[in-house]
């Protein structure tokens, strides 16, 4: 059964950074290509960053330079490095196998507010 815990959500001011993980069980994660994606209040599920089984990593353009995707295979975890946070970047986050958001987990809160 694919498992997919996030945590590391919180909420901090304008220009924090978190650290958001991922930990992946019941399935081969070093073959599977996996994607963060967000909803804001009152909106749909949001590409944020994708990382392949090669290990390339895409970026949507609003957080490009600020977050940075990772994994350790050896863990089976996928993190998500959010830097100069911004406002309009809180939501939950959700870690999704082979980018399909119908296999994310429960999802972990980002809240940027002063």
């Amino acid at each position: 059964e694919v498992q997919l815990v996030e945590s590391g959500g919180d909420w901090v001011q304008p220009g924090g950074s978190l650290r958001l993980s991922c930990a992946a069980s019941g399935f081969t994660f070093s073959m599977s290509d996996m994607c963060w994606v967000r909803q804001a209040p009152g909106k749909g599920l949001e590409w944020v960053s994708s990382i392949t089984k090669y290990g390339g990593t895409l970026y949507e353009d609003s957080v490009k330079g600020r977050f940075t995707i990772s994994r350790d295979i050896a863990k089976s975890t996928l993190y998500l490095q959010l830097n100069s946070l911004k406002t309009e970047d809180t939501a939950m986050y959700y870690c999704t196998k082979d980018c399909n958001y119908g296999i994310r987990g429960q999802g972990t809160q980002v809240t940027v507010s002063s």
